[in-house]
């Protein structure tokens, strides 16, 4: 038996065991998820075309790995105005492996039901005792730093559009201190600091080697 799936704007032809990447979906690996939309169910020529959908079908499947796709580049320039910028997209995805496919408003197995036992009981709150030890592993956690920030006082990085002070925080704790360090940054630099923040291209789309480097003249 096969089925027709929709998920992500995507339609994918499915058996059981079927492993396929798909666009991201919430869960953990180990998780069992549901696929509603199904779009066709059934075995050769006596197939069922849904309406869209068929009613009472469905179609689970384990979450195998949360992963994301190989880094693409798109790069713009504009003629005679002295504007270039490169945008680095990596593209989040799931494995995942068919279960089962149920039709006539079937359950899904006990197998396939089950759920890790972490997803079914909501997380206690600590004691107000445990809550400063919490707090002291926090600021273990922070960030180490990418870069040697230079010496010498440290500039005014909200000077830079689109930089608030939360974020001049995080870019001071990763060794960005100056606009002359800004303005200098290389590509691998960029990427680096992109990958940290999770900026998906931010840093090329609002110019801030363009933005340092004037700002680091006046």
């Amino acid at each position: 038996m096969f089925a027709v799936i929709k998920t992500g704007g995507k339609q994918y032809r499915v058996t059981a065991d079927d492993v396929l990447k798909i666009e991201r979906v919430a869960g953990e690996t180990g998780d069992i998820i549901e696929f509603t939309e199904v779009m066709m169910v059934g075995e050769g020529a006596s197939a069922t075309i849904g309406k869209p959908t068929v009613d009472g079908a469905m179609v689970t499947a384990e979450v195998v790995d949360q992963g994301r796709g190989r880094k693409i580049i798109a790069f713009k320039k504009r003629r005679r105005q002295n504007s270039r910028r490169t945008i680095g997209h990596r593209q989040h995805f799931t494995t995942v492996k068919i279960a089962e496919i149920l039709t006539d408003g079937a359950k899904a197995s006990k197998k396939a039901a089950k759920k890790p036992a972490a997803k079914a009981e909501a997380p206690k709150k600590a004691p107000a005792a445990e809550k400063a030890p919490a707090k002291a592993k926090a600021a273990e956690a922070a960030p180490a730093a990418l870069f040697t920030a230079p010496e010498g006082p440290a500039d005014d990085l909200k000077k830079i559009s689109g930089v608030g002070p939360v974020l001049e925080k995080k870019l001071n704790a990763l060794g960005v201190t100056t606009f002359a360090q800004v303005a200098a940054m290389s590509r691998d630099d960029i990427e680096k600091l992109d990958d940290a923040l999770s900026f998906k291209g931010r840093i090329d789309r609002d110019n801030w080697l363009e933005q340092a480097a004037e700002l680091a003249k006046a």
